[in-house]
């Protein structure tokens, strides 16, 4: 059958991908000139099943409230009137709670684990080279405190089976020499040895060029304004290039699925958070960072991506805003500067946001709506490139009509609707 994929992002890319390998006839349609030049394009470049955590969890509310005081905050709110802004925030306090972030907690990680095998697999059958690493991740803590707060994270990758090492100083820099210079900044780390890194632009565009070649078309340049109806089945998609018609259809457009599905009835309760991102070419390579590394305290990754090293995170709920405030940029080289002096050219970096598509639970939508024509891949919010290829395994086999190789019911827009 014919699938259009709405989105060519690395979620939209990674469906095509499974799709296409399944036998259907794909088209992937975007407004933009190209793939992952929106949310995909310049993230912390981070693969951790390991972090896969709901954002909506017990003792949030409180530290919410301390990061917004931060000099170098975290998590910035700008408040404005916006009834979507609020009716998100509000689901997510509904979810700050144990019960829920227990639930929400294992369909992530389940997803997460599953995404990272399917990206392993997928590498090696298409030898892709995307300036990936798989040399784990470093949590690096700044305080005693923040060590022992992480007590409840090991109990919780004990209980899921993942690999991890509790390091004190002297051992983060066994496996980060670059912090040699920064000792007396941490006094601890939490190691995941199986988590990845890698380039998600570049990983999405080799896969797309790919794609092209063996036949899936892609059409770029193409704005979607909306979807066409006809007895409860989408027609077609009504686009500024004309009219695309298939059999069936996947939503993958990140922030920007709620507005196109809105007017059909189906209502989703995702919003953007916007993140940032520097990068800058590596100066020393043997002050540089080795693999990724988050620092606890201020919630950002640093991760080496080749001869690059991205720094990237912070949650700045603001609704669509592009804009690129000077403050944001301050707090990523901060981090950069105090753990890894010396290591990256600051003179001559860029400076880069984009809006991940939060839920308020926490797990991505993914699977079947109300239009028995119509599928969902969105709502992955930082975890984008973490549960591409998983969610596009799933996507592929719920249209295909196969059994999921993991259960996927409860990552469907119906558990919304569930007493």
């Amino acid at each position: 059958m014919k699938v259009a994929v709405l989105g060519s992002g690395v979620i939209g890319v990674t469906s095509a991908y499974y799709l296409h390998r399944a036998g259907h006839e794909v088209v992937v349609i975007d407004r933009q000139p190209g793939p992952a030049l929106e949310t995909s394009f310049a993230n912390a470049g981070e693969v951790s099943p390991g972090y896969a955590s709901p954002w909506a969890a017990p003792g949030i509310p409180l530290k919410a409230m301390r990061w917004l005081l931060m000099r170098h905050a975290p998590l910035v709110l700008r408040p404005r009137f916006d009834p979507a802004m609020a009716r998100w925030l509000f689901a997510m306090l509904r979810n700050c709670n144990a019960r829920s972030y227990a639930v929400n907690k294992a369909r992530m990680v389940r997803l997460a684990e599953f995404s990272r095998d399917q990206l392993a697999d997928l590498r090696t059958a298409l030898a892709l080279s995307y300036d990936h690493r798989t040399q784990g991740t470093l949590q690096l803590f700044r305080s005693q405190h923040q060590v022992e707060a992480s007590s409840k994270d090991v109990e919780v990758l004990k209980r899921y089976g993942i690999p991890y090492q509790c390091l004190d100083s002297d051992g983060c820099v066994d496996f980060e020499p670059g912090l040699s210079a920064s000792r007396d900044r941490f006094v601890g780390g939490l190691r995941l040895p199986s988590d990845e890194t890698g380039d998600c632009h570049l990983f999405t565009t080799r896969l797309a060029e790919l794609l092209a070649r063996q036949g899936v078309e892609f059409r770029y340049n193409t704005t979607i304004h909306k979807l066409h109806v006809e007895r409860g089945r989408i027609a077609q998609v009504v686009s500024d290039q004309g009219p695309i018609t298939a059999d069936r259809y996947v939503v993958a457009l990140a922030a920007y699925a709620p507005a196109l599905l809105r007017p059909l009835g189906i209502r989703l309760p995702i919003y953007p958070v916007k993140g940032y991102s520097i990068t800058a070419a590596i100066a020393d390579s043997f002050r540089a960072p080795v693999s990724t590394l988050l620092d606890e305290t201020y919630k950002v990754a640093i991760t080496r991506l080749g001869d690059r090293i991205r720094v990237g995170g912070m949650a700045e709920i603001s609704g669509f805003s592009h804009d690129l405030p000077e403050r944001r940029r301050t707090t990523l080289v901060h981090c950069l500067s105090d753990l890894f002096p010396g290591a990256a050219r600051l003179d001559d970096l860029s400076f880069w946001s984009g809006l991940r598509p939060m839920t308020p639970d926490g797990p991505p939508i993914i699977g079947p709506t109300q239009s028995p024509n119509l599928f969902l891949n969105v709502g992955h919010g930082t975890l984008g490139w973490t549960m591409a290829c998983g969610s596009g395994h799933l996507i592929g086999s719920l249209i295909g009509g196969e059994a999921p190789a993991i259960e996927a019911r409860d990552l469907a827009l119906s558990r919304y609707h569930q007493s």
